[in-house]
């Protein structure tokens, strides 16, 4: 292979990396993030839509009636079209605006995901 061509090759792959970190995309959210709020006995949580879901990984309290907060805005992206498969539930949602699923009163160790309609953004809320 010429000397050229290997150190372009090289340069290429350190600058995707480079790219990769420090954007952080690949480790954005991923940490467990308590996003509800329990208001007159119904469990708000709290999700934003937009380049993905934000938090990805949520915890909630089990065995309280709880409804999912969607907040979009300036959504533009796939993650505008929310389906949850556990709740039979798909929409496409508003660019900009609130959803407000009741989810019911969930159980401890059952979560709760959620997926864009290209399988490229995904969410999830553990109950305990």
């Amino acid at each position: 292979m010429d000397k050229k061509v290997s150190i372009i090759i090289i340069s290429a792959i350190i600058l995707s990396i480079g790219i990769i970190i420090f954007s952080g995309s690949i480790f954005k959210n991923v940490t467990d993030t308590q996003n509800s709020v329990i208001k007159d006995g119904i469990q708000y949580i709290t999700i934003e839509a937009k380049g993905g879901y934000s938090p990805r990984k949520s915890t909630a309290k089990a065995g309280i009636p709880t409804k999912l907060i969607i907040k979009t805005n300036d959504t533009y992206d796939c993650s505008l079209a929310l389906a949850i498969k556990s709740l039979n539930y798909q929409k496409i949602l508003s660019q900009n605006g609130e959803e407000i699923i009741d989810i019911g009163t969930p159980v401890a160790g059952s979560p709760l995901r959620g997926v864009c309609s290209m399988g490229m953004y995904n969410f999830v809320v553990n109950f305990n």
